[in-house]
């Protein structure tokens, strides 16, 4: 039946919602009708997915400082386009920053503007977007599978630490799954719905790809369309792909996408060869980006980003089977999941984040499987959930022990950790503790479940995991935070004065500026301190460089000519050359990291 949601039929001798007897087979197919499972009993899980959402996603959200190089930078971009209200060419540090369209880059910009300048404000946009991204699921899956798979489905994604980790920074990659999911879903609608409906749901699925091209390039368009016309061809709809291209999508794609485009090349000539050669093909078919990896890159990163649901995949061996009497939306969520992993495998650039589109069918899918294990207690789904279950709790209950031992040895850690200071026991102890309790609460409760055969612990333990090293893992890695962020350079700083100067030579601490609330002066070779591909390319090949940017080899002369007080900042291998540069104008240098040291100078007499 086009449209009606997919449910889980029981095999004959399962009447009213009664559980298939032992070994009996799960049969999934297209239905409009399934056993009620209580109200009350949908709604606990809905009630349980939402509020690990809450935890995982807003929990001590602003409390974190902003890891460099992705966060520190990206936040700066956008408070610079929010002081300067350069919408459509954002900066970092002076200098045009167009490694990514604007569209991200707006939304921290506003958020900055609302609730100030700081870390909650930075990171809400991608909260925002994670909780957008549940939203879609639920509404997706509850009508297409029901209340409690799509509460299991929220529940799943909400606990993923691939989304969790995306959802709480200031990166460009939750917003670009909130956006190509949306694609993907109104595009599979429009064939899945009536007829009447299928051109208008077409126009929203482009304009939705529009819009994930608009925060992160032409990867917006390719990702959901490959996943489309892949699962039309196979599902045999030959005109599927037709109507999928038509001119009226093109257009409205166009249209969102254009203006945008058209005044970056106008205000940035070179962006036209940047942005389509050096951006898109060169990032996709060679290593210059420096992030290349094997092609089963993303075999090994799935089952690490997505534990402890990965444990789940091995349910995969039910489907191929059985894949013509999949339900349509499972055998979408199938294709989906293989494209994108396929797509950037086969790409030269690898980052984790690429495939965070996958936790949507992952999470669809998956909540499908727990739904069955949930309905059917004896039956191959809930024993896969069991078997899983039990590994987990065993790895769980190794965890606490590992971690007893290691608070009860007092001290500091292995000698390999001991040069690293953030991982002083001394530090970490107090918040350690209620970690291991935790851990080992949560091993007793799987195992139990395992021993009695029960499936609802085993999810609850598999869903409490993350929610648990969320809450009570904070403070074991504030320090680690603390060691990648500018917060704390920012802290040991001298205060500096309005007066003042800010300049860095030969290197360039991300997300310093966005503590102090200012931009500086960079002595550089080649920009790349910047960490901004764009900005190296440009002043590569163009022979003028923004005011804020001065090559290295001119900052002798600079010095002489400004006679105003500086604050200057140089790694901490450049510390001798620091010393001298403060003798000459009298003032003193400060460590202020094992990596960087700064020193005052004053104002030169007249």
């Amino acid at each position: 039946m086009a449209g009606g949601p997919d449910r889980v039929r029981y095999p004959s001798g399962a009447k009213n919602g009664s559980a298939p007897k032992a070994g009996s087979k799960l049969v999934i197919s297209s239905t409009n009708w399934s056993p009620d499972n209580g109200m009350a009993q949908r709604q606990s899980w809905l009630w349980m997915a939402f509020l690990a959402a809450l935890m995982t996603l807003t929990y001590h959200l602003g409390s974190l400082p902003l890891i460099n190089p992705d966060e520190g930078r990206n936040a700066e971009v956008a408070r610079e386009m929010k002081e300067q209200g350069s919408w459509l060419i954002p900066t970092y540090n002076g200098i045009a920053y167009l490694d990514k369209p604007a569209f991200y880059f707006k939304t921290v910009a506003l958020s900055l503007a609302v609730f100030g300048e700081n870390e909650l404000a930075a990171r809400l946009p991608s909260a925002v977007f994670g909780f957008a991204i549940l939203a879609l699921v639920w509404a997706f899956s509850r009508r297409q599978c029901g209340a409690r798979p799509a509460a299991l489905a929220v529940l799943v994604i909400a606990t993923t630490p691939l989304f969790i980790s995306q959802a709480r920074t200031v990166i460009f990659d939750i917003a670009l799954a909130f956006f190509v999911g949306l694609a993907i879903i109104i595009g599979y609608l429009a064939e899945q719905g009536p007829e009447a409906a299928r051109r208008g749901r077409y126009l929203i699925a482009a304009a939705a790809a529009g819009l994930a091209t608009l925060v992160k390039g032409p990867v917006g368009l390719v990702i959901p369309l490959l996943v489309l016309l892949v699962f039309h061809g196979l599902e045999g709809r030959a005109g599927a792909w037709k109507r999928l291209v038509a001119p009226a999508n093109a257009a409205v794609y166009l249209v969102i996408v254009l203006p945008w485009f058209l005044g970056v090349v106008w205000a940035h000539p070179d962006f036209l060869r940047y942005g389509l050669l050096e951006e898109t093909l060169k990032r996709f078919a060679t290593g210059k980006f420096h992030r290349s990896a094997p092609v089963y890159y993303f075999l090994l990163v799935l089952p690490a980003t997505f534990f402890p649901w990965s444990l789940l995949l091995p349910a995969g061996w039910l489907l191929a089977p059985r894949w013509r009497s999949l339900p349509s939306v499972s055998r979408l969520s199938v294709v989906w999941s293989l494209v994108v992993v396929a797509f950037f495998s086969v790409s030269q650039s690898k980052l984790p984040g690429y495939i965070l589109s996958v936790t949507l069918p992952f999470g669809l899918l998956a909540g499908q499987l727990l739904d069955a294990a949930l309905t059917a207690p004896a039956g191959p789904a809930a024993r896969i959930v069991r078997t899983a279950g039990g590994i987990l709790a065993l790895l769980v209950l190794l965890v606490a022990v590992a971690g007893i031992v290691v608070a009860s040895a007092g001290g500091r850690l292995p000698p390999s950790l001991m040069s690293r200071p953030e991982f002083d026991l001394g530090q970490l102890d107090s918040p350690l503790r209620p970690l291991i309790a935790g851990c080992a609460g949560l091993a007793a409760l799987g195992i139990w479940g395992w021993w009695k055969k029960q499936t609802r612990p085993l999810v609850m333990l598999f869903a409490l995991l993350p929610v648990l090293l969320i809450t009570l893992g904070g403070d074991v890695f504030l320090a680690g935070y603390e060691s990648k962020s500018g917060r704390g350079l920012a802290h040991r700083m001298a205060p500096i004065a309005p007066e003042t100067d800010l300049a860095f030579y030969r290197c360039f601490p991300a997300g310093l500026p966005f503590y102090l609330h200012r931009t500086g002066y960079l002595f550089t070779d080649d920009g790349s301190e910047l960490t901004s591909n764009y900005a190296m390319y440009a002043l590569k090949n163009s022979s003028y460089w923004p005011p804020a940017v001065i090559p290295a080899g001119n900052f002798t002369a600079w010095m002489e000519r400004h006679r105003g007080p500086v604050y200057l900042i140089a790694s901490e291998s450049s510390h001798d050359w620091l010393e001298a540069v403060a003798r000459r104008r009298g003032g003193t240098v400060e460590t202020l990291s094992r990596r960087y040291c700064g020193a005052l100078l004053p104002a030169c007499e007249p």
